[in-house]
């Protein structure tokens, strides 16, 4: 199981990943965050990114806030 910080940039123009340091990362998605929509992206982003399932990433807490702590279970 990894755990991971994740700052969220919705409305972006490109959809992308950067890593800031070990566990932290910024992630920009196009969906607006609205109806769970941007939380979905990034759930789809980070599976795609990490090469896992959709259904093995979680988000543990600030499910309506920009920062995000997120599980990924192996």
């Amino acid at each position: 199981m990894t755990q991971i910080l994740a700052e969220v940039r919705p409305n972006s123009k490109q959809e992308k990943i950067e890593k800031i340091t070990d566990g932290v990362y910024k992630i920009h998605v196009r969906a607006a965050a609205k109806d769970g929509e941007a939380n979905r992206a990034v759930i789809l982003a980070l599976a795609k990114h990490f090469k896992v399932a959709k259904s093995l990433i979680s988000i543990k807490a600030g499910k309506t806030a920009k920062t995000k702590v997120i599980i990924i279970d192996d």
